[in-house]
């Protein structure tokens, strides 16, 4: 309801400023220009209370007035500049941003003019109130941009910058007027009261104090505004991550499971586009896993100590590199370890351990020492053939990123029994 409100109100003033702006373009005048402007006119109402601190009573509220009005005119070009943007067809990234960034420039100009003038003539209460103040106009403006700089809109609130323009300005010419009138020092006194509960300047400083509370209140709000949306896009990133997992947990378990319910077969056609690299140099390296669409591949590695001692709780390490990245080597992510690749063992005595990866727990692999190199080795059964495993190989060609087309699974490495035979085995899905 309020941002419809805003919205209408805002349409009206648009149809109002619209042929004064059309003629700011065929004069030539740039958004950016406009904006300049808005932060001249902002130091000049910083001008005139200053030279009301310096040259005027306490009882005299014509500065107040006339800096009021200038703040108003000012504020005028808030809206002109991007309205000059939009029907000039001139809007532009960083036209946004100088817009934004001068726009914090000239109400914090506009601020230190009115706490100077209330220090100097010894409202200091009234002063105090317009800076925090000031601190919650730029934290409205702050939780705003950082929001959206996270990909969280956050455009709520009663005092955003036109709110707080209009206030300042308003009043500050009500109470130019009313000290014109009533004098600047009329006070009014409650029996009962030592001290005076209205002043004419209250005029101007009560509207103050009560934007020193909305819009610290409206930066919270934003805050928590911004806290939703956040946790709300963090839940649904969790949850792509999660359904991405167990898509690839689900290939890698299909492609797993045919090995024991599909015949193999011989190196055919279909070769994935890709040149794939073979890893090298990597110290201790069992098998490896690469699928198309990126070259991007999982390394399984014994995890030995500074004596080469196999760490009998995590005896492999898998990792990325990040071929398609200049090669980084990167840990999986806790998603990527605990739905798809990551690989769960068992110690079996005698330096042999049992391995499962956690997206397929029915295929049985077996760490232990070749009888051939004495070096570790991981073997698993494929088709009747016990296999020392050297490379996984997923082809997948075409679908979506949740339900991808997977061709074949690729089984590479040598027999366990003659280690010099490199065996093949393709299959189907």
């Amino acid at each position: 309801m309020e941002t419809k409100l805003r919205d209408s109100l805002q349409q009206g003033i648009y149809k109002v400023i619209n042929p004064f702006v059309k003629g700011l373009i065929k004069i030539g005048l740039t958004p950016n220009m406009v904006t300049t402007i808005g932060l001249i006119l902002n130091i000049g109402v910083a001008i005139i209370f200053v030279l009301g601190a310096e040259k005027s009573n306490r009882g005299d509220m014509s500065y107040i007035g006339w800096g009021g009005a200038l703040v108003l005119f000012a504020g005028l070009f808030d809206m002109l500049d991007g309205q000059v943007a939009r029907l000039g067809n001139m809007s532009s990234k960083f036209g946004a941003l100088y817009d934004s960034v001068l726009d914090r420039y000239s109400e914090m100009i506009m601020f230190l003019g009115i706490c100077y003038y209330l220090v100097a003539h010894h409202y200091f209460l009234s002063s105090l109130f317009a800076f925090i103040a000031l601190i919650g106009s730029m934290m409205v403006s702050y939780t705003r941009a950082r929001a959206e700089g996270l990909g969280v809109e956050c455009k709520g609130g009663l005092m955003q910058r036109p709110e707080r323009v209009v206030t300042i300005g308003v009043f500050a010419i009500a109470c130019g007027i009313a000290g014109h009138f009533i004098g600047g020092n009329y006070k009014v006194y409650l029996p009962g009261i030592s001290f005076h509960v209205f002043e004419t300047m209250s005029i101007f400083t009560l509207p103050i104090t009560i934007m020193a509370l909305l819009t610290n209140i409206t930066a919270v709000k934003r805050l928590q505004e911004a806290k939703k949306g956040l946790e709300a896009q963090e839940f649904n990133e969790r949850k792509g991550n999660n359904r991405a997992a167990l898509i690839a947990g689900l290939v890698l378990m299909t492609s797993l499971s045919g090995m024991l319910s599909f015949n193999a077969n011989a190196q055919g056609s279909d070769p994935s586009p890709i040149t794939f690299p073979t890893p090298k140099e990597i110290s201790n390296q069992l098998f490896y896993l690469q699928r198309d669409p990126n070259t991007n591949t999982i390394i399984c590695q014994l995890n030995v100590d500074k004596r080469g001692v196999v760490n009998k709780d995590q005896p492999v390490n898998v990792f990325w590199m990040r071929y398609g990245d200049n090669g980084e080597k990167k840990d999986l992510s806790y998603i990527q370890r605990k739905f798809a690749y990551g690989i769960i063992s068992k110690d079996l005595g005698n330096g042999n351990f049992e391995l499962r990866f956690t997206s397929h727990k029915k295929l049985p692999m077996y760490l232990n020492k070749s009888g051939a190199d004495k070096k570790y080795h991981v073997f698993a059964t494929i088709n009747n053939k016990k296999m020392q495993l050297e490379r996984i190989f997923l082809r997948i060609e075409g679908g979506t990123f949740w339900f991808p087309n997977v061709k074949y699974v690729e089984i590479r490495g040598v027999d366990a029994e003659e280690p010099s035979k490199v065996l093949i085995e393709r299959i189907k899905v």
